[in-house]
């Protein structure tokens, strides 16, 4: 069994891989510890919001400089001009076509904006933002290594001592004065219905010199636990569930981080004409995995239809061994399959191995 390894910059060592029973994970989560003995009490833990995840991985960026949210505000997918201070957000840098770029886990608290990006994403980001910096009063600065990101399970925006973002998944889906929404779901299902809404999440920014000490005496746990939360929670991960071809609303990602309802932004157009006059060409969807072996299929991995030609008909994007649920995946398909229909998800597909097929029974995440 594997963590899934889309390419990945090499990454610095964290301390924590030091605790007893650390295991180190790989792919875009090399780095950090993949579970520290006991993944399935690490997963219930965090579930009781016992337990704390290293993501000492990711990348910092601070924004400072009375421009820096009407910037922001007119580069990306969110509204950020006037965002009050402590509010947590996401944003999106979509392409000139409406592929996703870069994820924003944003915070402003008054004096800097905060953003944390996956592993390997803060070059490319910076490099992007200091060119479209123009002469704008904006200074860009990567602070990943002064500062370090501990995931919680927990949605209070309070800590001791440096920001914390505030995952906003899954919404709620908020109307404007007009009874518009200025967010829009593609689920299939409603947003209390939603299996994001039990699993409370925060980013709680350290400096990084006192990372072993914020975790000292607390029961760590590692990405293998986090990733199979997320995985139920049916959240998106920028590497994992996109490609060069996402467009956000495939991945129900418009109600978090874009709003319909701003001015213009580079991707504007796509996102506007998927949303008003049409569907998305994939659609995420949540694989229930055949658990009667120890195989999971990895990232990129086919999923075929069980009764048709073996052609691929999507792929595995996430695969995870969930504490309740058993084996399951995150999978992005084409919007055409029918939503009753058997599928296969074809271990070793995607690194040439001999394919091991697995039963898969697909539940909706976003609505055909």
């Amino acid at each position: 069994m594997s963590t899934p390894t889309p390419a990945a910059a090499p990454a610095r060592r964290s301390p924590l891989l030091d605790l007893p029973g650390a295991v180190a994970a790989e792919g875009p989560d090399a780095g950090v510890a993949w579970h520290y003995g006991d993944p399935v009490a690490e997963q219930r833990a965090l579930v009781r919001g016992e337990a704390v995840v290293d993501l000492s991985h990711r990348g910092v960026v601070r924004l400072t400089g009375p421009d820096r949210l009407s910037w922001l505000h007119s580069t990306t997918s969110q509204a950020l001009a006037g965002l009050p201070a402590g509010t947590s957000t996401e944003s999106l840098v979509l392409s000139p076509t409406g592929r996703v770029e870069h994820d924003l886990h944003l915070l402003d608290d008054g004096d800097a904006t905060w953003i944390t990006v996956e592993p390997g994403e803060r070059e490319p980001l910076v490099a992007w933002l200091l060119k479209m910096r123009f002469a704008l009063r904006v200074e860009v600065e990567d602070v990943t290594a002064e500062w370090a990101v501990l995931g919680e399970p927990s949605r209070e925006p309070a800590a001791a001592a440096g920001p914390v973002w505030v995952d906003p998944w899954p919404g709620p889906v908020p109307a404007n004065e007009g009874g518009a929404a200025d967010t829009a779901s593609y689920a299939a299902v409603p947003t209390p219905l939603h299996p994001g809404a039990e699993r409370p999440w925060r980013e709680v920014l350290v400096p990084r010199g006192e990372l072993a000490a914020r975790v000292a005496g607390r029961r760590p746990a590692g990405t293998w636990a986090s990733e199979a939360l997320r995985v139920e929670a049916w959240r998106p991960r920028l590497g994992l569930e996109t490609d060069e071809r996402s467009i956000p609303h495939e991945l129900d990602w418009l109600r978090t981080a874009v709003h319909l309802h701003k001015g213009c932004y580079r991707g504007q157009e796509t996102v506007a004409k998927v949303h008003n006059l049409g569907r998305p060409p994939r659609r995420l969807v949540l694989l229930h995995l055949d658990g009667s072996t120890h195989d999971l299929p990895a990232h990129g991995d086919d999923v075929v239809l069980a009764d048709g030609p073996e052609r691929a008909v999507g792929r595995v994007t996430t695969a995870a061994r969930h504490h309740e649920l058993g084996p399951v995946a995150l999978a992005v398909l084409k919007r055409s399959v029918p939503v009753d229909a058997p599928l296969l998800a074809v271990a070793g597909s995607a690194a040439g191995d001999a394919p091991r097929p697995l039963a898969a029974a697909q539940e909706v995440v976003v609505a055909p």
